[in-house]
């Protein structure tokens, strides 16, 4: 393989590392979203052709999406209990960072009543990420809450906001000793999206006026976990993980596809953090989607390369979406996730080395990206989709006792990084 002359170029504390969410890998939770799944799990399999079955590897899939059980994220791959197995594999990849969720619905599983056992469990986590040389970057809020909040209305409601601002309190009190980095909100723009336009997810809504009631209640949660937060420990790096694609013109030349490609940026990219740029430390986002628009806001993206969702693969469209955050906030940047979903590792290798030259582009320029979090650490429930999308650097046998496998793609990032380090 040639060398790359530009190995160096990465700062010498940039932060390499893998991402997880508590709902996708603990196992055992009772949220909002458990009781969705129990709810509509037969559903969704019923309905798995109609939704997936234009997908290239349907006939892969086929059977386990058609089964209700793909659907409950149960016992998860009980990474609340082998956390420890895990940590160990995080460093084997000479990985120096990892990202995870805690569960508010473990801390609070009823109104007003904190869990210290579940406080003691994500204590030890975090020693255990310290112990080993591994800076943890904590996730407040990753799409799931106790299913009290969400029966008083969740983020629908501005009046609700005092809880997760208690929640928040109570974290910062409780486990943000050997702390640093704080994401507040995961991809606020596709929660709202999804739970309250489209109705693919719980609560299942479509009303317009309730999506941007929930949006806006999303910007007013982050800027008072922020002012919390920073109250209790001044030091804190605070950030959310927004969803940001590389959204391009499909004709360059085509005013209203210049148009439409001005309004989704806008309204994708830049709103939520726009009314939140005062009040975080760094810009994290989440990357996975190059989409090219045409006339009145129609997507209309390359067939292929397209990886097991479907979801066209532009890795290095990565690039110009960093040049574009820096230029807009002039902050440090975090990538906080970035993947593919591929069962057989097939393109992760290829996806990764192409992230890797789109950062190096992005430095050479003066960007400030200072990490780089990978989706993910673990194969892991992917919401809707269930059990069958792989997205992990690390292979899960489920159906062997949990067995952990780390990938070829893996193997072959862990020594980049060695050779960048």
């Amino acid at each position: 393989m040639k060398e790359d002359k530009n190995l160096d170029i990465f700062p010498e504390q940039f932060f390499w590392g893998a991402s997880t969410a508590s709902h996708q890998v603990e196992g055992g939770n009772k949220n909002q979203w458990t009781a969705w799944e129990l709810a509509n799990a037969k559903e969704l399999a019923q309905t798995a052709h109609q939704r997936i079955g234009w997908l290239a590897n349907w006939r892969e899939v086929r059977e386990k999406a058609e089964q209700p059980e793909n659907y409950i994220s149960g016992r998860g791959v009980e990474h609340y209990k082998r956390y420890e197995e895990d940590f160990d594999i995080v460093k084997q990849l000479n990985l120096n960072s990892f990202r995870f969720g805690i569960e508010w619905a473990r801390l609070e599983p009823e109104e007003g009543k904190w869990d210290s056992a579940a406080f003691d469990h994500y204590r030890r986590y975090i020693k255990q990420l310290r112990k080993r040389g591994i800076e943890p970057f904590m996730n407040l809020w990753h799409w799931t809450h106790p299913v009290w909040f969400d029966e008083k209305g969740g983020f629908e409601k501005q009046e609700n906001l005092v809880y997760f601002e208690r929640f928040v309190q109570k974290v910062a009190e409780e486990l943000l000793d050997d702390v640093t980095y704080i994401i507040t909100i995961n991809e606020p723009n596709v929660y709202a999206t999804f739970s309250y336009l489209t109705g693919e997810w719980p609560p299942e809504k479509t009303g317009k006026w309730q999506f941007l009631k929930v949006y806006w209640n999303l910007t007013r949660a982050h800027r008072r976990a922020y002012k919390v937060l920073k109250t209790v420990k001044p030091g804190l790096q605070i950030g959310v993980a927004a969803q940001l694609a590389n959204i391009q013109a499909k004709h360059p030349h085509s005013l209203l596809d210049r148009f439409s490609t001005k309004w989704m940026r806008y309204f994708w990219n830049w709103w939520f953090l726009n009314r939140v740029k005062r009040h975080q430390d760094f810009v994290g986002f989440n990357y996975y989607f190059t989409d090219y628009y045409r006339g009145m806001i129609k997507r209309d993206n390359p067939s292929v390369p397209l990886n097991d969702l479907g979801w066209y693969m532009e890795p290095e469209g990565l690039y110009p979406l960093l040049l574009r955050v820096w230029s807009h906030y002039k902050k440090p940047i975090i990538i906080t996730e970035n993947g593919v979903a591929d069962s057989v590792d097939q393109y992760r290798q290829w996806w990764i080395e192409e992230t890797i030259v789109a950062m190096e582009r992005a430095l050479s320029q003066g960007v400030e990206v200072h990490g780089y979090l990978h989706w993910s650490l673990l194969d892991n429930f992917e919401w809707k989709y269930g059990w069958w999308p792989k997205f992990g650097l690390v292979e899960v046998d489920r159906e062997n006792g949990m067995k952990r496998h780390i990938r070829p793609s893996a193997k072959w990032f862990a020594e980049r990084i060695k050779n960048i380090s």
